[in-house]
């Protein structure tokens, strides 16, 4: 079983150590976001421990004088889940847990475990499965001890939960029976994929909760689930969508995240295809999130990985209603004015300016610019749609008259 509900909100504390030149709001926008996909999976959190380090704690990940404030903070606040922000080895997660004697996740258990949450489908769900089973393997040892004394709640969803099981063999039997369905599905799709004929197809990428599915609604006029919470949909979904007269296929891609754990990228690769046999990118970015432009390096990356950062894409830069330039006083002869004060035409002037007009600024939740995001998506559809059916091009206009 993969799912498991609660409406009980787990108590949580989080973790982070930040190494080298990482600043200060850097800092606090990881832990911003790991408190977010705590949310997300069902965790409320009552405190935040940081700390700055040169290199982690090879046992225990941050120092003793840190651990021991940690402790007895657990041990009076009724804290379930202690969760870091980075990957922990085995070892470092089994000794921490010995120490504190609570739950312990890093963030690869952590997206996980959402990950777990979120699947629907049999696909999915077997997916998911897999990335859990490849994650648990090396840190069997620990587990069980660790499951005597909690009862679901974040992390314990799939096959945390079976009975002990544990013999690595047993384990290693599982990740090879879920990696022959996985291939028996995956040529279903790969099957699905062909009978979709030559049309053109287009894939929407970027980081988790930007507002893809939202822009999928507003597009296709579709249903998809769209929700102000981090992987809030996992399955691709593929509608048939009409602009003026051209047809095309669109699909909606799982949220790409910073440090996406490679468990997963390696599991979903049957999902990403959708994106590898794209003919045309839409890269969308939450223009009102002050860390976007990381965002777009995390997203570049993956895309690097899948051989698919040199698709033509348009960057579009959605929810600008939202965004808000932090204020600053021009009398403070200190003050720096910097991007986070930019202005949209300001941001419109700085890099964006030299991608040859394939940025675009909308609003997805309130239809802004919307006229203007179908035209340019229609011109380039319709580039590639020429090269495929040179027969009918006198059938499509240069510019989409407004519907």
């Amino acid at each position: 079983m993969i799912e498991q509900k609660s409406s009980i909100l787990e108590n949580t504390i989080l973790v982070g150590v930040f190494i080298g030149g990482q600043d200060e709001k850097q800092s606090r926008e990881y832990m911003d976001e790991l408190e977010f996909l705590t949310y997300t999976a069902g965790g409320k959190v009552l405190k935040r421990f940081t700390q700055k380090i040169q290199i982690p704690n090879p046992k225990t990940f941050i120092g003793s004088g840190k651990i021991l404030e940690v402790i007895d903070f657990v041990k009076y606040n009724d804290i379930s889940s202690v969760i870091f922000d980075d990957e922990l080895s085995p070892a470092q997660q089994g000794n921490i847990e010995k120490i504190l004697k609570v739950k312990i996740l890093d963030r690869t258990g952590l997206i996980l475990d959402i990950f777990a949450q979120r699947a629907k489908t049999s696909y999915a769900r077997t997916q998911v499965e897999l990335a859990q089973y490849q994650y648990l393997l090396p840190r069997l040892k620990g587990l069980w001890t660790h499951l005597e004394r909690q009862k679901g709640g974040i992390g314990m969803r799939g096959p945390g939960e079976t009975e002990i099981e544990t013999d690595r063999r047993i384990v290693r039997d599982k990740i090879s029976l879920l990696k022959k369905k996985l291939i028996i599905i995956d040529k279903q799709m790969a099957t699905q994929r062909g009978n979709r004929g030559a049309l053109v197809r287009v894939a929407l990428v970027g980081y988790t909760n930007v507002g893809k599915s939202t822009l999928m609604n507003v597009i296709s006029k579709s249903g998809v689930f769209a929700e102000n919470k981090l992987f809030a949909t996992l399955d691709t979904t593929v509608r048939k969508v009409v602009i003026g007269n051209l047809p095309f296929l669109l699909s909606d891609t799982v949220g790409f995240i910073r440090k996406l754990p490679t468990q997963l990228v390696e599991s979903f690769k049957s999902t990403l295809e959708e994106v590898k046999e794209a003919d045309f990118l839409l890269h969308i970015v939450d223009i009102s999130h002050p860390n976007f432009e990381e965002h777009i390096d995390s997203v570049n990356q993956i895309l690097q990985e899948i051989k698919s950062l040199n698709k033509p894409t348009y960057m579009v830069f959605n929810k600008i209603d939202a965004y808000e330039p932090e204020y600053w006083d021009e009398t403070e002869l200190l003050g720096f004015r910097g991007k986070k004060h930019y202005s949209l035409e300001e941001w419109k002037k700085t890099w964006m300016s030299s991608m040859n007009g394939k940025a675009l600024f909308i609003s997805a939740k309130n239809k802004e610019n919307m006229k203007e995001f179908r035209n340019r998506v229609y011109e380039e559809i319709r580039k590639i749609h020429i090269t495929r059916f040179p027969y009918n091009h006198f059938l499509y206009s240069d510019i989409l008259e407004e519907e």
